[in-house]
């Protein structure tokens, strides 16, 4: 018994030094990542292990549960992901579904000043975009078409622009469907509902969240339409996941 008990201590006392290891690599790494510099064309491995890992532990902790369909349909290699956008915990638990990708979101500057995590998306190539500037936005775009040129992630936009506090999908900007086109790559339509009900259901409750992948336009549909087109497609397929009675016929 005695001896039992010694290794039972001993796991104890690992378990802690790792967490506390741990938790020394995640306030001290993002230390080394200068703020003056906004963007990183190369997507480190470093960094996004640790924005995985630490998702992963948050995951847990917010209580949420992810239920996914339709991921079988997408290829292979990098693509344009389309998505919509209900809650601030959206990128969080996207980024943690797609994974296996190395999604790197468009986002808001104000993302890439929060504390610790604004630093790290840094380095795993998350772009900032000034939708005031259409030049400054034209420029993001392209620096999304070349990461996704020399296969350093895959890009990640929400066409409504900002986030759809009453729930309803807003009208999408064509023209961040540019960045297929550029990159000849697929665009994977996909809708995310549930992740509103964390801050109403956390702790007590577990919260559900559905991610379900639509339809993938390959890369031939991609090239022979419009951004318009395809932004209205897109939306269309939205709209009938999300709100079948609200389907949208203008375009």
């Amino acid at each position: 018994m005695l001896i039992l008990k010694y290794v039972l201590l001993g796991i104890l006392w690992a378990v802690l030094a790792v967490v506390v290891i741990y938790l020394l690599i995640w306030l001290i790494s993002p230390l080394f990542i200068s703020k003056k510099v906004m963007t990183y064309d190369r997507n480190s491995k470093f960094y996004r292990w640790l924005l995985n890992s630490s998702t992963r532990i948050a995951m847990k902790i917010l209580r949420i549960k992810i239920h996914t369909t339709g991921f079988d349909q997408i290829p292979s290699g990098r693509f344009l992901l389309v998505c919509n956008h209900r809650s601030n915990f959206d990128p969080i638990i996207s980024w943690y579904a797609f994974r296996k990708y190395d999604p790197a979101f468009i986002s808001k500057p104000e993302n890439f000043n929060y504390f610790i995590y604004g630093r790290v998306i840094r380095k795993c190539c998350f772009l900032p975009i000034d939708r005031t500037n259409p030049r400054n936005s034209m420029k993001t775009i392209l620096d999304a078409v070349d990461l996704i040129k020399r296969d350093e992630v895959s890009i990640v936009v929400y066409p409504e622009g900002t986030r759809s506090k009453k729930y309803k999908l807003l009208k999408f900007h064509a023209g961040v469907f540019k960045i297929a086109q550029k990159a000849n790559v697929p665009i994977v339509v996909a809708t995310i509902r549930g992740a509103e009900d964390v801050k109403d259901r956390y702790p007590w409750r577990r919260t559900h969240v559905y991610i379900d992948v639509l339809d993938v336009f390959d890369r031939e549909k991609v090239k022979g339409s419009t951004t318009d087109d395809l932004s209205h497609e897109a939306r269309q397929l939205m709209l009938e996941k999300l709100e079948p009675e609200n389907i949208d016929t203008d375009k």
